[in-house]
């Protein structure tokens, strides 16, 4: 039962508070991560999971350098970062190639 709850919450839209704090987490040095991220976060934001916000807060803890090469696919996941949540998440920030 506990395993059945903690997956409804994480699979739940994530809240209003949490997500401008989110908002605010992901603003970058970097001009190109921003333009991305903020298109991201304007297509897909009010549809944003707990779980995929949780991706997005650990995709923040890369380097500027390090998670625009990811989002031009320069690069792929790895270590921590090789989910399936990041790749998800990948799908819906990268551009169009």
């Amino acid at each position: 039962r506990g395993v059945d709850r903690f997956k409804r919450m994480v699979d739940d839209r994530i809240d209003e508070r949490a997500f401008s704090k989110l908002r605010w987490r992901c603003r970058r040095g970097l001009l190109e991560n921003d333009l991305l991220i903020e298109r991201f976060l304007d297509r897909h934001g009010e549809r944003l999971t707990v779980r995929q916000g949780q991706a997005l807060a650990r995709m923040m803890d890369l380097s500027d350098n390090d998670l625009l090469d990811l989002l031009l696919r320069r690069a792929e996941p790895s270590g921590a970062l090789a989910t399936a949540d990041i790749a998800q998440l990948l799908d819906l920030m990268r551009p169009p190639q």
